[in-house]
């Protein structure tokens, strides 16, 4: 958790992201190695722009532990206008 939400926060302040939130317990199975391995992680959701995506993703790489970090991207299909509007102007 510490590791996530130091990322998270190098995010918001850089404006890369506007929101990062943080669901702890969760479990995960995959293979790395040649192993089937099982850990226990924290899922972060952050919330920035199509523009922002690249910048993010070498900021994550840059500080997180994992040789591979998860990092998937989740196109918004639709939305409040407001919440949008305060995306597009928090991650500039």
């Amino acid at each position: 958790m510490a590791e996530a939400r130091r990322i998270g926060r190098s995010a918001v302040e850089k404006q890369l992201a506007t929101c990062a939130n943080f669901v702890s317990g969760v479990e995960s199975i995959y293979g790395w190695k040649g192993k089937v391995e099982r850990a226990r992680e924290v899922l972060m959701l952050m919330k920035t722009t199509a523009g922002r995506v690249r910048e993010l993703e070498r900021e994550v790489k840059r500080m997180h532990s994992y040789d591979v970090p998860e990092f998937v991207v989740v196109p918004i299909v639709a939305g409040s206008r407001e919440y949008l509007n305060w995306i597009r102007e928090n991650a500039k």
